[in-house]
């Protein structure tokens, strides 16, 4: 993978840090504990593909990607807010490494007795702070997409047009896909089809990033027109990207390093979760096999070994590898789409970042 295309990431990483984190926004949070809760995420780090996607799309155009700054922060802020009530939803206790934010205040709650003395009390205040945060992230991230126009000088129409999209069909398509995936892990495995997951899938991640890159080209552009032939191109491109990132994101879900990805290897099993590896293995799983999986699959208390166990049967049946061959059918997919943007630096780095999709190993 091009060192290039990460130097360029980690630049857009900080701009970004540096943004969301600077004190015009920071002092408008209280009381404390809600402060630290909106902001926990952007301080434990993260890979921020998103938001450098989008500032990508924008010069790939032919844009001035400082424009799009504040909308490039908006849709991290967009997503970190996804990511705090999906770590409730998949009572996850670990994101970037460090406590996702309900265990957070949680822990914080126990220590301090102030919100809740019991456990059971205590919990309830961490969900509530996650939830609350959440709430006051996803309003922080429409109100910085109106910074296009009145700091950037972005086209109003333009601006409108992001907003309306992001806040009624993408956040309406990922709350979807979702709910989508709860309903998915109590449903029989043998009852999902390989296309029910896909489609899952696509609209929990892929939606998102089909956002960024249309968003980018519109402000490159300076132009609400969606059916313009770049943002087309550009979308239809992030989009199919995005859709291989989430087919990677599960193999790492089982077979990643813990300490890169910061979050606990193996929670997706004791979840449930339905995923492509799941269902391609499951179908060519014996008897035996499918007990075990069956029996393992959605029981919160598995033990190390019995999670290591299934993992060991993902692999062995050839779930994990055809999950691989799926995600660079994706990657595929959207290569002929950037064929269509003019060659230029940013173009490249698109490129590589597709690349990156079905490589990464965080």
């Amino acid at each position: 993978m091009s060192d290039r295309l990460f130097l360029e990431i980690e630049k857009r990483v900080k701009l970004i840090q540096d943004y969301v984190l600077s004190e015009p926004y920071v002092r408008r949070f209280a009381p404390e504990d809600m402060k630290e809760a909106v902001t926990a995420y952007f301080r434990s780090g993260g890979k921020r593909l998103r938001p450098a996607v989008l500032l990508f799309a924008c010069g790939a155009v032919g844009g001035d990607e400082s424009k799009a700054i504040s909308a490039a922060a908006a849709v991290e802020i967009f997503h970190t807010w996804t990511l705090v009530h999906d770590d409730i939803i998949d009572r996850d206790a670990l994101r970037r490494g460090q406590p996702t934010v309900h265990e957070q205040f949680y822990k914080k709650s126990l220590e301090n007795g102030r919100f809740g003395k019991d456990v059971a009390g205590a919990r309830h205040y961490g969900i509530s702070v996650a939830i609350l945060a959440g709430d006051v992230q996803h309003g922080w991230g429409i109100s910085l997409m109106t910074e296009l126009s009145t700091r950037y000088g972005i086209s109003p129409e333009v601006t409108l047009k992001l907003i309306d999209t992001l806040d009624t069909y993408v956040l309406t398509t990922l709350v979807e896909g979702e709910l989508l995936d709860v309903q998915q892990s109590k449903m029989p495995i043998e009852a999902l089809s390989e296309a029910d997951i896909e489609d899952m899938l696509w609209k929990k991640t892929g939606a998102l990033y089909e956002f960024c890159g249309a968003a980018g080209a519109a402000i490159g552009l300076n132009s609400a027109d969606f059916s313009h032939p770049l943002v087309k191109a550009i979308s239809g491109f992030t989009s199919a990207c995005g859709a291989a990132f989430q087919l990677q994101d599960d193999i790492l879900g089982i077979l990643g390093d813990e300490k890169r990805l910061g979050k606990p290897v193996g929670s997706d099993i004791r979840e449930g979760k339905r995923t492509l590896i799941v269902c391609s293995a499951y179908r060519k799983a014996s008897p035996a096999q499918r007990e075990l999986m069956n029996r393992i699959l959605g029981n919160k208390d598995a033990s190390m070994e019995e999670i290591s166990e299934v993992t060991a049967l993902l692999v062995d049946l050839g779930g994990v590898e055809y999950t691989k061959e799926r995600a660079k059918v994706y990657l595929q997919k959207a290569l002929p789409y950037l064929e269509k943007v003019p060659p230029s630096f940013y173009r490249d780095l698109l490129a590589d970042w597709a690349q990156l999709m079905t490589q990464r190993e965080f």
